[in-house]
């Protein structure tokens, strides 16, 4: 017997998510404190029944032992996925095996060291940025800051695009970015019907506002191009080398010839297709790592202390290096990473993660079989933040994360680029871009707290997947003096 709140009439449990009352997030994270014995716990959105996942070791054999019965996110309800969301996160089954065979050469460590000058000269930028907002004696919201260095570094890396949105307050590309994450009251009314309504609303596109900007962007890149490789050896030059290697061929993960062997399975990388991939370059950059640097800035101004230790590293690290940020150097401040995998344990910018049962599971230590369709929720924000596997989880306390002494039974509960197949395939590339901000701000700033500011941030409770801050993380940014 699964335990569960009881459901209301079509809303299921979901009537404040669907209300706007409350974040995916947050509403996980109530049903996981709610049922603290409970390995596994119910939950209805709208009519359709989901599984919580509150167990490591079951989470463990979704993601990784059990992966195939549990392949798809189950984020689209439709085979026809509109055309932004035909990428590596939102698609499932045989397109997206045969995107991330594809795409996984992108993120090799030679390819991160070859885009660290462009990422460099981002940071640099960052810095002088900072600089001039410091020198004004205001508050800077951390939040809005570490968004255009993100900004710059996706356009940079992604598109070969230099655009300033550090220093150009109207830059397109940084209202591009923001247009994804504001989501106006109605789009946000629209995907509530498409998911309760399915065959109602399957027309309804709710990447719409943005696609006809994204689309002219790529097209523009691609043209200037001539639609080879550029030699930049970006994210665009990536898909367009993918699109030059031909029909992308594969095992299917979804279909089986009579013998039990897996069918070929093949799709062309069109311009379509490389526009989605693209897209979510973009989107799950944009939003994961502003966050994430923001509110480990965030953290540090609130404990001095630790704040210290990582400049000490900083300032160690560069002088080796000339004070040059480079690509050794941000490799050896080890204390930093630590101090930003804190950040990310405190607050993940995925608060949870979704699967799909892909054909009927048995759990069977729980005596327990789920359908076919039935989703799996596994709540991160609540996992991160339960002292049954962090000691007082509410302390900023970066040294957990060195490995003497981080528990490896943790590997399941401390998810924030999850795990498996279906891992973030940019957990490095957004692990580097994001200590390299973090070290040019801090080998030349301190961060306290703005007065009056909040000690917690503000969700915005119409975020879904990603946890979007409302109202910023405003510091006061001071500026160094030599010893």
């Amino acid at each position: 017997m699964v335990k569960h709140d009881k459901p209301v009439p079509f809303l299921g449990n979901n009537a404040r998510v669907y209300t706007m009352q409350m974040s995916v997030t947050q509403l996980s994270d109530e049903v996981y404190w709610r049922y603290p014995t409970e390995r596994v716990v119910g939950f209805y959105r709208g009519l359709l029944p989901e599984l919580v996942v509150r167990d490591p070791e079951l989470v463990k054999r979704v993601l990784v032992t059990d992966f195939a019965s549990f392949y798809p996110r189950g984020l689209n309800r439709h085979r026809e996925v509109e055309l932004l969301l035909r990428n590596l996160f939102f698609v499932d089954g045989d397109l997206w095996r045969l995107l991330r065979q594809r795409m996984t050469p992108a993120f090799t460590s030679g390819k991160l060291k070859a885009m660290f000058p462009l990422i460099e000269e981002r940071a640099e930028r960052l810095r002088s940025r900072a600089l001039s907002a410091s020198a004004k004696g205001r508050p800077v919201d951390a939040r809005d800051l570490m968004a255009r260095y993100t900004t710059d570094f996706i356009g940079a890396c992604g598109f070969g695009l230099d655009s300033d949105s550090l220093q150009d307050e109207n830059s397109a590309f940084r209202k591009l970015g923001a247009k994804i994450f504001d989501i106006p009251i109605k789009d946000v009314i629209l995907s509530v019907l498409k998911e309760m309504f399915p065959s109602t609303f399957k027309n309804i596109r709710v990447m719409a506002r943005v696609e006809k900007d994204l689309m002219a962007l790529v097209n523009e890149v691609l043209r200037q191009r001539n639609h080879e490789p550029s030699g930049r050896n970006d994210f665009i030059d990536l898909m367009l080398e993918c699109k030059k290697k031909g029909i992308i061929t594969g095992d299917s993960i979804e279909k089986v010839n009579s013998n039990g062997s897996p069918e070929k399975a093949s799709v062309e990388m069109t311009n379509e297709l490389i526009a989605a991939q693209v897209f979510i370059f973009f989107a799950a950059g944009f939003e994961t790592s502003s966050s994430a640097t923001s509110t480990t800035l965030h953290e540090l101004a609130y404990h001095p202390e630790v704040q210290k230790k990582v400049q000490n590293e900083i300032d160690t690290v560069l002088a080796k290096y000339n004070n040059k940020l480079c690509y050794e150097a941000i490799k050896e401040m080890t204390y930093l990473e630590w101090a930003f995998k804190e950040g990310m344990r405190i607050f993940p910018s995925l608060g949870f993660l979704i699967r799909q049962c892909a054909k009927p599971y048995t759990f069977e230590d729980l005596g327990l079989t789920i359908d076919e369709g039935v989703k799996i929720i596994i709540p991160l924000q609540a996992l991160h933040n339960d002292p049954q596997y962090f000691d007082n989880p509410s302390e900023f306390r970066p040294e957990r994360f060195d490995p003497q002494n981080f528990d490896s039974r943790n590997r399941f509960v401390y998810l924030p680029f999850g795990e498996g197949p279906r891992a973030c395939i940019g957990e490095r590339m957004g692990m580097m871009q994001s200590l390299a901000g973090l070290a040019a701000i801090l080998s030349r700033f301190s961060v306290q707290p703005a007065p009056g500011a909040p000690r917690k941030p503000t969700i915005d409770t119409r975020s879904n997947i990603v946890q979007v801050i409302r109202g910023g993380l405003p510091l006061i940014f001071t500026e160094r003096r030599p010893d």
